[in-house]
């Protein structure tokens, strides 16, 4: 079956996958942690009787989006006719007058400062006045073209859950409107209040925070709350394709167990002191809600947070784990009971994958072999209350954004503290949208295809990929520092790139689809219970792989979401329909905007293939060193080049980590030089595209801006500082800059003179 559900028990399920687009953070709803969850996503235009039906605040904001549009159209136009006399005269220079280009002139125009000279900042040249024009709405720490998408998305997926005629003749579409209509039964949540979870702690085996536990039963507790309800205290286990042997599935293994975002959280006190004080606040507060005294809960959660941040201390930094090969370890659960003997694995494995029948010889992979060993230390050094307390907070924080108006708010102060977000002002619906989409996303990716995609779209997509993949392979010829035999290996992977565009062919199948979510209960009526029934259903899914192979049109990003991402184990590119729209592609918009937009995310994620972690990677997807020694050292120094450079990029003071960006530093860069040598190609063979009205741009500037635009954000300092943190992509501001920077072709077709910030002298280029 094409598809790997979402969360199936472990949220390493994007380990290793490279995305062009990083998660948003506090701007939905998820599955009660703090760490991002993947919500972008967006939409195509669709008939008027489908916008007509959408709720009174979203017809509004239509009503004031098609009143300014009509006011930009009409200068717009007063402008063409002025043009018009001008061009007459000069039959080189003409000018394309259709709807559409007059409308994407407009968008241009509007987000465009040109007060700005391009070569003294090219992204506040291509984003300031869309900066001006979008302060950040309530409730969000970040704001760009793509959240602006996903609330049109979620608008349309409104509409299709609560249409009063939705007869779907698929199950698992009729479970995709149960469940998020149990979402939308507040009142039924609110006189449940916290009776669900307390009932879910009791059966577990109680919590010393709330009342009486089982001192006893340490391991029966971490089998439960990670292979039952899938929290990931102390480590994550998860069943995917091993690296080293990418034609089979195996037990992987990988640190985990943190509630913020990173470890530089627990252990840079000074500069998190307010995030570490609302952080435990939120603790105690969910603590007292389930029953706890003050008191106790105070002095019980502080010893928890001190657990975390032990464990914060052993947690390797994400900047030292980019090399794969030196992070993977074989061995099977006997070896692992010797590395890590405080856990009984061959018990915790057994019944996390249950109803398979594992032995001490089963192989497993871990990528945290020292933590683990460290981890196990740990464990016999805690006491049993804490490690206890600790268990049970790690389903807690799960589950209880599931819970009645009272969680929502603590959850509310804390994410104040540490995004930035003021009060959230989130109508229900789009709570309910986001959490159906974490749970039944391919079944609501069926509801959202039929409604919106055009299929022709993909096989533009196909041509353009085919196109851009040519363009990077030619390039590898100009290359002076690779020898010849890497390079003709090099040709062979980039040419051996599986793409999948749009969707998952079996989410259309009536029968393939019912069959992939055959055996998740839902009821109208409970919506806790279903989120139970989903990690339960989950966890036996995950166990259905192990002894299968890996299925190459598998897919782990739903159709709507805008996205894309590369699978070095597949050696794979997907890009889901909800990309394949504007501002990334529109098929009546000129070829440098497709080129710049949707062109330079493809080139993006074929670059990925040969990052500093993809190119550890062979054609079929294996992990094996199939590069010659003096092209690798090569590699080396030029990305060093360009990890120098972005070290130096600052954003609120605070460095960009040019190490932890650098893969994605080097997509971004490649995928730009890749989609730009296929514009050029498409240019000689087609002859230059007609002007756009008033913008003075020539078709190379406009594929330049393009890029530019799509980035085009706002950002809390709050958020902005967990970016640099976490994020494995640099600022926005400096995917534009950095990249643009090294572009020699970018600097010829704008003139910048050498020592301005756009041509610094200095050019970082790896392909």
């Amino acid at each position: 079956m094409n598809v790997a559900l979402q969360d199936l028990g472990s949220n390493m399920a994007e380990y290793k996958r490279a995305m062009f687009q990083d998660d948003e953070a506090a701007d939905t709803a998820g599955d009660g942690s703090i760490s991002p969850d993947s919500v972008e996503v967006g939409f195509r235009k669709s008939d008027g009787p489908l916008l007509s039906r959408l709720g009174s605040r979203t017809q509004l904001k239509l009503v004031l989006c098609a009143v300014s549009l009509f006011v930009v159209l009409l200068l717009l136009l007063s402008s063409v006719i002025a043009m018009g006399i001008q061009y007459s005269k000069d039959p080189s220079h003409t000018t394309c007058l259709t709807e559409a280009c007059i409308i994407v002139a407009g968008k241009i125009l509007e987000a465009l400062d040109r007060e700005i000279n391009p070569c003294d900042d090219f992204y506040q040249y291509a984003c300031g006045g869309w900066i001006k024009r979008n302060p950040l709405p309530d409730g969000r720490s970040k704001w760009s073209t793509f959240n602006s998408i996903w609330d049109q998305n979620q608008a349309i997926m409104k509409h299709l859950l609560e249409n009063a005629t939705f007869n779907s003749s698929s199950e698992a579409e009729r479970k995709t409107q149960r469940y998020y209509l149990s979402c939308l039964k507040e009142q039924k949540i609110e006189e449940l209040g916290s009776q669900p979870l307390m009932e879910l702690i009791e059966k577990i085996g109680g919590w010393n925070i709330t009342g009486p536990w089982n001192q006893s039963n340490f391991m029966e507790v971490l089998k439960l709350v990670s292979g039952t309800y899938r929290a990931s205290p102390f480590f994550t286990v998860f069943v995917g394709a091993d690296s080293k042997s990418s034609n089979s599935n195996i037990i992987q293994l990988d640190q985990s167990g943190l509630f913020l975002p990173s470890r530089d959280y627990y252990l840079n006190k000074t500069a998190n002191e307010k995030v570490l004080a609302a952080y435990l606040d939120y603790m105690v507060e969910l603590g007292m809600l389930l029953g706890g005294a003050r008191a106790s809960t105070e002095e019980q959660m502080q010893q928890v947070l001190d657990l975390e941040t032990e464990l914060a201390n052993l947690t390797v930094p994400q900047d030292e784990r980019r090399d794969d090969e030196k992070i993977y370890h074989k061995l099977n659960i006997a070896g692992l009971q010797v590395l890590a003997p405080a856990i009984d694995w061959l018990d915790f494995i057994s019944y996390f994958l249950s109803p398979l029948e594992l032995t001490e010889a089963e192989p497993v992979v871990v990528y945290g072999r020292e933590y683990l060993q460290q981890v196990s230390q740990l464990i016999n050094n805690t006491d049993k209350s804490v490690l206890n307390n600790y268990m049970i907070w790690n389903l807690v924080q799960k589950t209880a954004s599931s819970l009645d108006q009272r969680f929502e708010a603590a959850q509310e102060k804390l994410l104040e503290t540490l995004y930035g977000t003021k009060k959230s002002c989130t109508p229900r619906w789009q709570t309910c949208i986001s959490n159906t989409d974490d749970t039944l996303g391919f079944a609501l990716g069926a509801l959202f295809v039929k409604a919106t995609f055009d299929r022709h779209s993909k096989e533009i997509a196909e041509d353009m990929i085919a196109e851009i993949r040519t363009a990077f392979e030619e390039s590898l010829d100009h290359l002076d520092w690779m020898d010849e035999k890497t390079k003709q290996a090099a040709k062979e992977k980039a040419d051996s790139i599986y793409d999948m565009i749009g969707f998952p062919e079996f989410i259309l199948d009536d029968k393939e689809l019912d069959d992939v979510y055959d055996g998740y209960e839902v009821s109208e009526d409970s919506f806790f219970q279903n989120m139970l029934n989903f990690y339960n259903f989950s966890a036996r899914f995950m166990a259905d792989q192990l002894r299968k192979p890996p299925n190459r049109d598998q897919w782990s990003m739903t159709p709507q979401t805008v996205n894309a991402y590369y699978l070095p184990t597949k050696n794979g590119i997907v890009f889901p329909a909800g990309i394949l729209q504007a501002p990334f592609y529109a098929h009546n918009h000129p070829k440098a905007l497709n080129f710049g937009g949707i062109g330079v995310v493809m080139g993006h994620e074929l670059t990925h293939a040969f990052d500093d972690q993809g190119r550890e990677y062979d054609k079929e997807g294996n992990l094996r060193p199939w590069w010659q020694n003096s092209s690798l050292e090569a590699f080396k120094n030029r990305t060093a080049c360009m990890t120098e450079q972005y070290n130096k990029y600052l954003v609120n003071g605070e460095h960009v980590n040019g190490k932890q960006t650098l893969g994605e530093n080097i997509a971004d860069n490649g995928g730009l030089k890749a989609a730009y040598n296929a514009y050029k190609v498409w240019l000689k063979k087609n002859g230059e595209e007609k002007r756009l009205p008033s913008v003075d741009l020539t078709s190379h500037q406009l594929f330049f801006l393009g890029f530019a635009q799509v980035w085009c954000s706002v950002r809390t300092p709050e958020s902005s500082h967990e970016g640099l943190v976490t994020d494995p992509h640099s600022p926005d501001k400096f995917r534009v800059i950095g990249t643009l920077s090294n572009s020699r072709d970018f600097v010829e077709h704008f003139g910048c003179p050498v020592g301005s910030l756009m041509n610094p002298g200095k050019h970082c280029e790896v392909w």
